[in-house]
């Protein structure tokens, strides 16, 4: 028994015994509990508890102050994917990346030269992570982040995002970052024309920009190009004259005549012309409904025309069996001996027609909820089947045929494939008088003969036999 120790006490260096907690701290706790901080063992326990409570609040102290520190000291900005300056940041971050940045992704994009020719060219952006780089003198961190788990419905593509930080108070230097990244992008596409296609309910670019098509380079018939330029163009330059006196801001044209007459090449021509772009709408799709046309003509590209081609062909005539059209779950609209065929509510699994009704369709062109700003041009082969209610003033303003060539389309063809040869030009109309073409069969016809004119006039029997 002689062997056991006070547990309240430990052997020091010199054969001692040494307490638990010095006296001079003792005396501040209160003495029922002083025999606990007395034993060595437990004020050694506190001592670490103590300790790692300071440790934890230190932590969590300047945790709070990088927190308030990034709050009151730091300016970010995000771009998620879904927004068009996504992709000028990512285009502008190629420009900008380090040689020695080892973490890169590849974004392979198409440009196309004077020629035509399409050529492929691949840029290193910075992968998923943190990155730094310079601007204007100031240092960026830009983290790129992307969800696993969560895709955007729109592109279909895994959802990203981009958040931008910088030492400061003011936004402006994002502002002009991206106005940078804007203009660099836009300069790309200068003197192009760029074409939309639906997806869902959204617009998305489709292929690559094109080079302007010359107006000269589509023939109408004397004035009628003339025409549509002055009538696009007073429209665009009189939203407050519309607004003034309560009428719609927005414009439809008809085009219509045969297959190959250049009423689609016509409306590419235009919105090179114009500085447009150009927006194909096809009614026939299945995620088309009343909800989504809606939604489409009110989110469209600001200066962009809207195109319905051959608008005639989402519109049928003839009598049918609405018995048969009930029992495939498929709903009709007659109006004037025309049909739409649409479906109500959701459209069956695999019938491979629109959710879009007739009455949808009307709204959206000419209804409450009709979007404004809007330039719209339908092109139809068949006139005689759409229904009047359609092309009404409102719905559509101008109408225009655009038929087989006249005398002064086939000669003005002719010189734009010779433009010295006046005389011939002349002679090749007075002996296809009599006669009716397109100006797509003129053009394959000159394009056989476009190295020589005199075989051009000389081997026209081969154009009237295949005409």
């Amino acid at each position: 028994m002689d062997n056991i120790q006070p547990i309240n006490n430990v052997m020091n260096g010199n054969g001692g015994f040494k307490q638990g907690l010095p006296k001079s701290i003792l005396k501040y706790i209160p003495e029922p509990i002083q025999p606990l901080f007395e034993n060595p063992l437990f004020s050694a326990g506190f001592g670490l508890l103590g300790v790692g409570s300071i440790l934890a609040m230190g932590r969590k102290g300047f945790q709070s102050a990088l927190i308030q520190s990034r709050r009151y000291f730091f300016v970010s900005v995000e771009v998620p994917s879904k927004d068009k300056s996504f992709h000028w940041v990512m285009e502008w971050l190629a420009t900008k990346k380090n040689k020695n940045t080892r973490h890169v992704s590849v974004e392979t994009t198409f440009h196309q030269h004077e020629s035509g020719d399409i050529v492929s060219r691949i840029n290193f952006v910075p992968s998923v992570g943190t990155h730094y780089v310079f601007y204007r003198g100031r240092v960026i961190k830009v983290e790129r982040s992307r969800e696993k788990n969560v895709v955007d419905m729109n592109s279909g593509n895994l959802w990203e995002s981009i958040t931008l930080t910088t030492l400061g108070t003011g936004r402006q230097v994002f502002q002009n970052l991206i106005e940078e990244a804007k203009e660099m992008a836009l300069e790309k596409e200068e003197g192009k024309t760029l074409i939309y296609t639906s997806m869902g309910t959204d617009w998305r670019r489709f292929g690559h920009p094109r080079r302007k098509r010359p107006i000269a380079s589509v023939i109408l018939d004397k004035g009628k190009s003339e025409l549509i330029i002055e009538d696009v163009k007073k429209f665009l330059s009189n939203s407050d004259w519309y607004n003034e006196r309560g009428i719609p801001y927005r414009r439809g044209y008809l085009l219509y005549g045969p297959p190959g007459t250049g009423k689609s090449s016509f409306i590419t021509a235009l919105a090179g012309e114009l500085q447009l772009s150009i927006c194909i709408l096809n009614l026939a799709g299945k995620s088309v409904s009343d909800t989504s046309l809606n939604q489409l003509l009110a989110t469209a590209p600001q200066r962009s025309i809207i195109l319905l081609e051959d608008i005639d062909s989402a519109i049928q005539t003839g009598n049918h069996d609405t018995s048969k059209a009930s029992s495939n779950n498929i709903s009709s609209i007659s109006s004037g001996g025309l049909q739409y065929q649409g479906y109500y509510g959701s459209p069956s699994v695999g019938s491979g027609g629109s959710a879009l009704t007739f009455s949808g369709l009307l709204n959206a062109l000419d209804g409450v909820a009709a979007s404004e700003g809007r330039i719209l041009f339908m092109t139809t082969n068949h006139l005689e089947k759409l229904d009047k209610v359609l092309i009404r003033p409102g719905r559509v303003d101008l109408q225009i045929e655009i038929g087989l060539c006249s005398p002064y389309q086939m000669e003005q063809m002719f010189l734009k494939f010779f433009p010295t040869e006046l005389d011939l030009a002349k002679q090749f109309v007075q002996k296809l008088e009599q006669y009716k073409f397109s100006p797509a069969q003129l053009q394959a016809y000159f394009m056989t003969f476009s190295n020589n004119s005199i075989d051009a006039i000389n081997n026209l029997n081969q154009l009237i036999n295949n005409k």
